[in-house]
């Protein structure tokens, strides 16, 4: 039995576990605040927010319910903008919403509602910038963003106020979240910590699955990853990083070793799609999914990552990342095994650098995307690790460019050299997100995007392009 509370109600329920959370709420529990919008996490209607305990503490993120498997909300705190009304008037992001114009249709409006709450609950150090970071999950089309932004600003300068001794307290009694929040946290250390499950099909946050065989998971056994705590974690030896599978985008993207290790890494990790989603997108199942593009995997495949696979009778095996992709959507992987940690060196005292061109420049998935991990002696190149997505059928790790830098002096020459040997390892085909001719273009202009950002002393664009 799957056992959560939702709002202020503890749910227990026997529906399949594969149910998503969004029609659980919707058509289990009539809460129809709770909007259908594309099922595929890019709207944000179904936005709600997930309280989980760690180290004791509850801890709130937002999350689209539509990709969301009952399974994953086991023993967790789920609230819907209906669980956010307070008695007789609005809460304090409501009333923004409300003063600033920031609705038109409504549509749109219980998910920016509950992200913006979210920020609320989380937020340390408020600012308008990441008040509005925090809606990047949620799109609208009638307002045009700006009242929205409005809003986002009026909550942020109420939130400069905060009790950080006592954030949930101060939250209550200034009319953010009604006063049953400050229950939860005792009331979830009463659950069964973990869901077992046994399936044949494993699933970590489900953003990719679920978007591509909604219809067909309802009726699946699966095995339920996500909240295994032997599958969770970051740990650190020396400058090796040691991901477990389930550790999701947000738990790197704020993670301060990181941080402080690799410049602009906060940046990079923006580009990958939206809050809702980084917070429940597992690390292994944007590798397992095989996607040509998909970002992660091409930032490790640029740090020599290595997979360690483990079977059902716990046996584990370990394998390169750059050798994991024998085709399209072809793995190095057996039916019983998963990944269950990732391995890579942490570049201190090396280069890092990514790059990411698509259609929209958040929330999308890439035309062309690339990395690289360079190490100088000097004015040589000691060491390349150059990597590319949306250039062929698997995600590419360019084994013959990242050889050649090797040795080289960091000149133009070099790099305009190895950017003729590059395409020769590109194999890109005409599709919805450009042509052959265009991604070529795009794997050159990226390339030399590298060396320009790493090296600017070295590098101006005129010398390149």
């Amino acid at each position: 039995m799957i056992q959560f509370i939702l709002n202020n109600r503890l749910i227990q329920t026997d529906k399949s576990a594969s149910t998503t959370l969004l029609d659980f709420i919707r058509y289990d529990e009539n809460l129809r605040g709770t909007k259908i919008g594309c099922r595929e996490g890019d709207c944000g209607a179904c936005t709600v927010l997930i309280g989980s305990l760690k180290e004791g503490k509850t801890e709130y993120a937002s999350a689209t319910s539509c990709l969301t498997p009952l399974a994953n909300v086991h023993g967790k705190h789920i609230v819907t903008v209906e669980g956010l009304n307070l008695p007789e008037k609005l809460n304090q992001v409501q009333q923004a919403m409300v003063d600033c114009s920031g609705t038109q249709c409504g549509f749109c409006t219980p998910g920016f509602v509950n992200s913006m709450s979210g920020y609320a609950l989380t937020c340390s150090e408020p600012t308008v910038e990441s008040a509005i970071s925090s809606i990047d999950g949620n799109i609208c089309r009638c307002t045009g963003y700006k009242t929205i932004e409005r809003a986002a600003a009026k909550v942020t300068e109420v939130l400069l106020q905060k009790d950080q001794s006592q954030p949930l307290s101060w939250l209550v009694a200034n009319d953010f979240v009604p006063d049953y929040f400050l229950t939860i946290e005792q009331r979830l250390k009463e659950f069964q910590s973990e869901y077992t499950s046994n399936g044949q099909v494993p699933i970590g946050g489900g953003t990719d699955l679920y978007v591509q065989k909604h219809d067909e998971l309802h009726d699946m056994d699966m095995n339920y990853l996500f909240d295994k705590e032997e599958l969770n974690g970051i740990t650190f030896n020396g400058n090796s990083c040691l991901l477990k599978s389930s550790a999701t985008v947000t738990d790197l993207i704020e993670n301060e070793t990181l941080l402080n290790a690799i410049p602009n890494w906060y940046n990079y990790l923006k580009l990958l799609s939206s809050t809702p989603i980084r917070n429940i997108a597992t690390i292994a199942g944007n590798i397992a999914n095989g996607s040509p593009i998909g970002d992660f995997t091409i930032i490790l495949l640029a740090m020599k990552a290595q997979l360690t696979l483990t079977n059902k009778e716990n046996v584990s095996r370990q394998v390169m990342l750059k050798d994991f992709y024998l085709g399209y959507k072809t793995l190095d992987k057996k039916t019983d095994e998963i990944i269950s940690e990732i391995a890579f060196e942490v570049p201190t005292s090396s280069k890092f650098h990514f790059e990411k061109v698509c259609k929209r420049q958040y929330l999308d998935i890439a035309s062309v995307n690339t990395a690289i991990t360079v190490s100088t002696n000097g004015t040589a190149i000691t060491d390349a690790d150059v990597s590319m997505g949306g250039v062929g059928p698997i995600p590419k790790y360019l084994a013959k460019t990242s050889t050649f830098l090797v040795g080289k002096e960091i000149t133009v020459a070099t790099v305009k050299e190895a950017e003729q040997l590059l395409q020769t390892e590109l194999a890109p085909i005409s599709d919805a997100r450009g042509t052959e001719a265009y991604k070529r273009l795009l794997a050159r202009q990226l390339f030399f995007a590298h060396f320009i950002t790493l090296f600017p002393e070295t590098f101006k664009m005129n010398d390149l392009v």
